[in-house]
């Protein structure tokens, strides 16, 4: 589980965001196909046949049959003077996306390995009505410290479009990748004391709450979960009973979940904490209990291990009781994991999970299935949406680091209907790409419309 961890604008360069919400018709997302989970694969493409269709350039491409969907190559070898300069898509739950929902833009943040040809973090965008891509530059000048940072752990604020938060040792930062500002929501030395860094944090849909894994400098020693309340300026603090993992934070702000090896076998147990009231609610397992996963508003899903299904997810609400849902989505068999890092960062306050949906990405040794990427509805319904194949062979030297580094684990957007991914193509350099998700397919109508603004939660 555990995972390791844009200031000039080329040629003066202006983003110009539009007003109003952007149409979209179901002619902009096509291609993919319902399934149920657990009953098809299909067999891993070979390098000259990914080559066959995937541009050298960026731009717009359509996935070959029986895909059809529309994609984008964001980067190319022009990003890295000719070198493998990509680093990977952060994680599943870290969103490379901006809150595009009122423009006709999206901004896209990626890491251009700056020794190895790239310019640092960068910034793209997308022109969602012709589905042109820019490169825009980097986000940082050469002389920051920020441009040596791979960007894993970074992401995009849900509701202020030009927002990024990073981390700075004890600080977390918002960033506008617009004015080149820099605003401290908060500093913990104040609170926690000196050699204290904040590691892996969360932020709540409405800017408000925030979490961080609290960290020993000197050490790398996990500490324990720490909740941070803007509104009040005051903190939770969720200290490790066992071998702390991580921890994460609900969409609105109020439910926290540590993951920590409190001793069961092969297991993490779950610690969920109330952030109004600090109540703990703690899931031992081994059955039922989460490993890779995201949040909604009040629930998480994610991976459980020791489900009877093959590699399942599950559905666990907080509110009006902690329980344990519905089977959301399980695979052919145990040697395949379609989903293994979940993405729901669409997810929309009041809305019944009948009509949300989460995807998920993989890139395994099973040489002999295709992985791809594929979405389905929090509801048990057993329906999948496949939506492109992944395209990565993990034993490809294309790449950073490892075969860790080489799994997709890309993210949603917003509006969860982009999905942004890095890939190898099976060969030699890493690239990312985004994918229109014809989510259409799964949800009644053309679910288009924007998450609305949650109800800000008041801390005593």
């Amino acid at each position: 589980m555990s995972k390791r961890s844009l200031w000039l604008l080329l040629g003066g360069f202006v983003i110009a965001a539009a007003s109003g919400a952007v149409a979209q018709t179901t002619n902009s997302f096509p291609g993919g196909w319902i399934e149920k989970d657990g009953t098809a694969s299909r067999s891993r493409m070979t390098v000259s046949q990914i080559q066959s269709f995937v541009p050298s350039q960026r731009g717009t491409f359509t996935m070959p049959a029986p895909y059809g969907t529309r994609a984008v190559r964001i980067t190319d070898a022009t990003d890295c003077a000719g070198q493998d300069c990509v680093w990977y898509v952060g994680y599943s739950y870290w969103r490379n996306t901006n809150a595009h929902q009122n423009s006709n833009e999206m901004l896209i943040f990626l890491g251009l390995n700056n020794a190895r040809g790239g310019a640092g973090p960068t910034l793209f965008k997308l022109d969602k009505t012709t589905d042109t891509i820019t490169k825009v530059g980097p986000m940082f000048p050469s002389g920051s410290k920020f441009v040596n940072y791979t960007g894993e752990g970074w992401y995009f604020s849900a509701t202020r479009p030009n927002t990024v938060y990073l981390s700075d040792g004890p600080k977390l930062l918002r960033y506008d990748v617009m004015t080149k500002t820099f605003e401290t929501v908060f500093d913990l030395s104040t609170k926690f004391g000196a050699d204290r860094q904040v590691w892996q944090t969360h932020s709540s849909n409405d800017d408000l709450v925030h979490s961080a894994t609290l960290r020993v400098v000197s050490t790398g020693e996990y500490l324990g979960c720490m909740v941070y309340m803007e509104t009040t300026k005051t903190y939770r603090w969720y200290p490790k009973i066992g071998g702390f993992d991580e921890c994460n934070l609900d969409k609105s702000g109020r439910w926290a979940i540590s993951l920590e090896d409190i001793g069961v076998p092969s297991d993490l147990a779950m610690r969920i904490f109330d952030n109004q009231t600090g109540q703990e609610t703690r899931i031992n397992g081994p059955n039922g209990t989460l490993g890779h996963l995201d949040t909604g508003f009040g629930y998480a899903v994610g991976a459980d291990n020791y489900n009877p299904l093959p590699n399942a997810s599950v559905v666990w609400s907080f509110s009006p009781a902690i329980a344990q849902g519905p089977t959301v989505h399980y695979n052919v068999n145990w040697n395949t994991v379609a989903v293994n890092h979940i993405s729901h960062l669409n997810a929309k306050p009041n809305v019944p999970l009948s009509q949300q949906i989460a995807c998920g990405s993989d890139a395994s040794t099973n040489y002999a299935v295709q992985n791809e990427i594929t979405c389905f509805r929090i509801d048990g319904s057993g329906d999948e949406l496949i939506v492109a194949p992944v395209m990565t062979d993990p034993n490809a030297t294309g790449g950073c680091c490892d075969a860790y580094a080489k799994q997709p684990k890309g993210n949603l957007d917003i509006t969860g209907r982009y999905f942004i991914w890095t890939t190898n193509l099976g060969g030699s350099r890493m690239d990312a790409f985004l994918v229109k998700i014809p989510s259409q397919l799964l949800i009644t109508g053309t679910d288009s419309t924007p998450p609305a603004a949650p109800a800000n939660l008041r801390f005593q």
